[in-house]
């Protein structure tokens, strides 16, 4: 794959923009600190993996920039709003109108069908599709009335997917979500993640510590000790289906 280091984006001004963050958790009479002075920014309808080690702070990013946690220190700026002066009611608003995600675990609830765990979102989103429509973008239109027990893993985390862009987001926040899966089933997942990509032009960003997916991305930020270490644009993508690990 060729590639070339670049800190800047032809795309205009970014979605979304952090500055100088830092995290650090208290443990005990322990600091210990998850990021340090991260800044990035996140462009309209791109596609972006974030690599790294345990550890490294991806996941404590994310959820930083998906609203699910606070910053220590630094800011974040969503479509000029800053993101860290929001209170927690404030955070919950952004993250019901603007952010979809999606983790290693797929979190549906048993009794409930396909369609009827997708619903629990659209149930409360502003603008959302309909349940169904979501599911037939991630390849489950034959499946809308099964239940969890009833589908293999990689569909269960389709229909997390499909319940995670059901409220169209702005931004798809993905945690390592083909860590659980073998190879073929992780392709078809995210065959269905660069289809909502193509479709909704989300803005969508993939942890993973599986280097090969970096190559459908568009750009790939790679983390350690809590820092962004290196930064890279593709030069060219390859599809979803092209790619073996």
């Amino acid at each position: 794959m060729a590639t070339e280091a670049t800190s800047t984006n032809a795309q205009g001004e970014p979605a979304l923009r952090a500055i100088g963050l830092t995290k650090v958790y208290q443990t005990g009479e322990v600091d210990v600190h998850a990021l340090r002075g991260v800044s990035l920014d996140l462009y309209p309808a791109e596609i972006v993996t974030l690599l790294g080690p345990s550890g490294s702070g991806k996941s404590t990013l994310l959820n930083i920039l998906g609203g699910l946690d606070h910053a220590t220190d630094g800011q974040v700026w969503f479509r000029g709003e800053e993101l860290t002066a929001l209170d927690d009611r404030g955070l919950t608003r952004y993250r019901r109108a603007n952010v979809g995600f999606v983790f290693q675990f797929y979190n549906l609830i048993p009794s409930l069908t396909a369609t009827e765990n997708v619903a629990l979102v659209t149930e409360i989103a502003l603008d959302p599709m309909e349940p169904e429509e979501a599911l037939r973008i991630v390849g489950l239109g034959e499946r809308l009335n099964h239940f969890p027990a009833q589908m293999s893993g990689g569909e269960q985390q389709r229909v997390a997917i499909a319940r995670a862009i059901a409220k169209r987001p702005q931004l798809l926040l993905c945690d390592e979500p083909t860590g659980a899966l073998d190879s073929q089933t992780g392709v078809l997942v995210l065959e269905a993640i660069e289809r909502i990509h193509a479709e909704l032009g989300t803005t969508t960003v993939l942890i993973t510590h599986n280097a090969v997916i970096a190559d459908m991305t568009d750009r790939v930020l790679v983390m350690g000790d809590g820092h962004i270490v290196e930064e890279r644009r593709n030069s060219s993508k390859c599809r979803a289906a092209e790619l073996h690990w």
